[in-house]
């Protein structure tokens, strides 16, 4: 049967690289991020600006810019594909022909596709033929993307142009996993130098030499300084093969004698290697002399990889450093630079401070990000946009793996740096085991074996010879420590004991070694654990004795999972109402599991009145959970209480409880087929992907990790052990929701075949 594919198309006007330019590259970045983001139903497409006809196109549409009949024919050509929803022109005036670019408008006047634009260049105070050709242009879109709130307050004000049809979108960056600079050196061998910066398309305007200038005086400070001058001259720069900047620039390097203190990157790099000379940077000096700059790529990529910097005054920098992140200076000001380089050179952790505080500021406007929010505006512009899915990210372990030693799993990280000193916990090593055998699973992958063993090896370390477990151990000494008599252990207990039941579980695709052991530690536990009394640590350990059940029937194991939950039961009859179906008079973390806990009860027991309990539980859970198409969780400020739902805070959203929805309808999915479940798994699993209400991403794309909160108006960057096993847990889970829609997965029961009743 042949394959039709219904992915809806968006056209970009702009350049493209091999083209060296800004806005090349601005408009490759932006559909990387779209196509990572949203690739499963939208293919993005070029039609390129040329300034001259091009032998072999290798776009799908190309515009000689200058030909004045290109833009018709081109729109027509546009025009003609049904599966092309949108164009979006990237807008700088001098890369159309005619005045102002007025070329333009013919392409405007025939194309019968929505349009928006990227305006590039905002310029303030226009005159009348310039306002009014502005206009002209939105007339035909009632959509126009800035970059910073200057520029939009500039359009506003000096152009008439409403609110509501201007999306500020900030200038993307890419992320990277943070590493301290002095790391980060030893890739380029100057790990003996204090590295100052600066990069992009070399021209008069970058103003390089007052970088050069402030040198002498940081020397004097900082003998050891290196000035890293990162970039080509602009192609349309050199005459004849003249770099007459260049040749200026080494000039002055020899007239200062600064031949040891600079170094001239004379190469056009690709993303990943400037990102690493970046990460590199002690100071990133920002020169740049147009004083009506609206936006820099440059300056932006520099804070998004943790650098401090010293910078310009424009309307760009002046709107995004604020003093903790860096030092803004008069443009050319000499003296001012050197100034402010020699204080930061000089104070190791005001830099890092800075560094930090520059590289969470930068994270919201990711291309990931930048993706979500050009896509909440298109939604707005093309026709049928609830076809518009968002794509699952790859699944990583590299995070996960960076976080464990040969004892376990870490507890805590700065960012993305593993906290040893936060040390190791029962509840982290539980679930990490629990993810990577869900990963062994779907993969087959041998080196998930050696975490298999190390988690499943900490949690033996912590058990107790009645059978129960420590929760807490100390980096530095490897020891117990006293944090263990300080926390309530039934959870972190309860959860070694379903990480213990999912190896278990595992037996037929796990070395024999491993699940004896597993089932041993197990057993046991059983005496600790049919006395367990709190609800959520009955979940877990239900879950775990359940799993247990599933690969060896055990008439024990069956009467503990049945012991419990008639105690669970009896907490719901007490607590519930028609109006709250519960089993406290509260919400807080990890309710799933509660009426999850029913439902293995159920199929251990075949009681009825689990199974009731479980689907009414649920229904309550979702309708607190799920509120129209969306997805909120409920906040750790305060919790949702009794009587109290109208006064409940929001915000304080953590990915525990995401996972543990997911977790809870991917289990009832399984028992019932229930399409609703199924579908909200889906629902629930793009509050990571960014339907949150920040609109932003909750992971890291390139090592898997997972960010610890979403806040009001911030996310939290460290990617702790629990956030990044969660979030790997919930990405699993769709996976293999993915499979089950190709292939019926059959009800779980014991290997007996039937359920016990009790």
């Amino acid at each position: 049967m042949k394959t039709i594919s219904n992915k809806s198309k968006i056209v970009f006007l702009s350049t493209f690289p091999p083209t060296q330019c800004g806005i090349a590259t601005y408009t490759q970045d932006t559909i990387k991020g779209i196509t990572n983001v949203f690739g499963k139903s939208i293919t993005c497409q070029i039609c390129e600006l040329v300034d001259k006809p091009k032998a072999n196109p290798t776009q799908a549409y190309t515009l000689n810019t200058k030909e004045k009949e290109e833009y018709t024919l081109v729109a027509e050509e546009i025009n003609s594909d049904e599966s092309v929803k949108l164009v979006h022109i990237q807008h700088e005036f001098g890369l159309f022909g005619g005045n102002y670019g007025d070329y333009l408008l013919d392409f405007l006047n025939v194309i019968k596709k929505p349009v928006t634009y990227t305006f590039h260049s905002v310029i303030p105070n226009p005159n009348n033929e310039l306002k009014t050709f502005v206009k002209l242009l939105l007339s035909y879109s009632n959509s126009v993307f800035v970059m910073t709130n200057q520029s939009k307050e500039i359009l506003m004000r000096d152009y008439d142009i409403k609110d509501e049809i201007i999306t500020c979108v900030p200038h993307g960056t890419h992320i990277v996993i943070y590493e301290a600079p002095q790391q980060a050196k030893e890739k380029f061998n100057i790990q003996d130098r204090k590295v100052l910066s600066t990069f992009g398309l070399l021209g008069e305007g970058k103003n390089i030499e007052t970088g050069l200038q402030a040198l002498p005086k940081i020397i004097e400070n900082t003998p050891n300084a290196l000035y890293l001058i990162i970039g080509k001259t602009h192609p349309n720069l050199i005459v004849d093969g003249v770099d007459a900047y260049r040749d200026k620039l080494e000039g002055m390097v020899n007239d200062l004698n600064l031949q040891n203190h600079v170094r001239f990157i004379n190469e056009y790099l690709d993303t990943n290697e400037l990102l690493e000379y970046l990460k590199a940077t002690d100071v990133y000096l920002f020169t740049s002399k147009d004083p009506n700059q609206a936006v820099s790529g440059t300056f932006s990529y520099a804070m998004s990889c943790a650098c401090p910097i010293v910078a310009s005054k424009i309307p760009h920098t002046l709107e995004v450093l604020t003093p903790d992140s860096g030092i803004l200076v008069d443009i050319g000001n000499v003296d001012q630079f050197s100034e402010a380089a020699i204080k930061l050179l000089s104070d190791d952790n005001l830099r890092e401070e800075m560094g930090i505080n520059a590289f969470r500021k930068m994270r919201s406007s990711s291309w990931e990000n930048a993706a979500i929010t050009h896509m909440n505006t298109y939604k707005q512009l093309i026709d049928n946009p609830s076809e518009i899915k968002f794509s699952y990210p790859s699944i990583q372990l590299s995070h996960i793996k960076r976080m464990t030693t040969d004892l376990g799993i870490i507890q805590f990280s700065k960012i993305s740096v593993p906290d040893l000193e936060s040390g190791y916990t029962l509840d982290d090593n539980a679930r990490a085991l629990i993810a990577v055998c869900m990963h062994y699973k779907l993969t087959q992958d041998k080196d998930d074996l050696a975490y298999i063993l190390i988690y499943l090896d900490f949690i033996l370390r912590c058990q107790q010879p009645k059978g129960d477990f420590i929760n807490y151990v100390d980096q530095e000494n490897r020891e117990h420590v006293e944090q263990n008599a300080e926390v309530n252990l039934e959870d972190s207990n309860a959860r070694a004991i379903w990480a213990l039941g999912t190896v278990v579980a595992n037996s037929s695709i796990l070395p024999e070694a491993i699940t004896k052991k597993a089932s041993k530690c197990l057993l046991n536990s059983l005496k600790w654990a049919e006395n367990i009394q709190s609800p959520r640590s009955i979940g877990f350990a239900t879950k775990g004795l359940y799993l247990y059940h599933t690969e060896i029937p055990n008439l024990y194991v069956a009467a503990i999972i049945n012991k419990l939950n008639a105690k669970l039961l009896s907490i719901y009859e007490i607590t519930a109402t028609k109006d709250w179906k519960w089993f406290e008079n509260y919400l807080t973390y990890g309710n799933g599991i509660l009426p999850e806990s029913m439902l293995y009860a159920y199929l251990t027991t075949n009681k009825p009145i689990y199974k009731k309990v479980a689907l009414d539980s649920l229904d309550f859970l979702m309708s607190k959970m799920f509120i129209g198409k969306n997805f909120k969780v409920i906040s750790n400020d305060g919790w949702m209480h009794r009587n109290a739902e109208a006064k409940v805070n929001e915000y304080g959203e953590q990915p525990i409880d995401v996972a543990y929805m997911i977790q809870t309808l991917n289990s009832f999915y399984n028992a019932f087929g229930t399409p609703e479940y199924k579908s909200k798994m889906k629902t629930a699993f793009n509050w990571f992907l960014g339907k949150n209400h920040l609109g932003q991403i909750m992971y890291n794309p390139i090592s898997g990790g997972g960010y610890d909160g979403l806040e009001k108006e911030n996310v939290n960057l460290n990617q702790g052990a629990e956030s990044t096993v969660c979030f790997l847990t919930a990405r699993l889970l769709m996976e293999n929701l993915k499979i089950s829609e190709i292939k019926v997965i059959p009800l779980i029961k014991p290997k007996s075949g039937i359920a016990i009743n009790l």
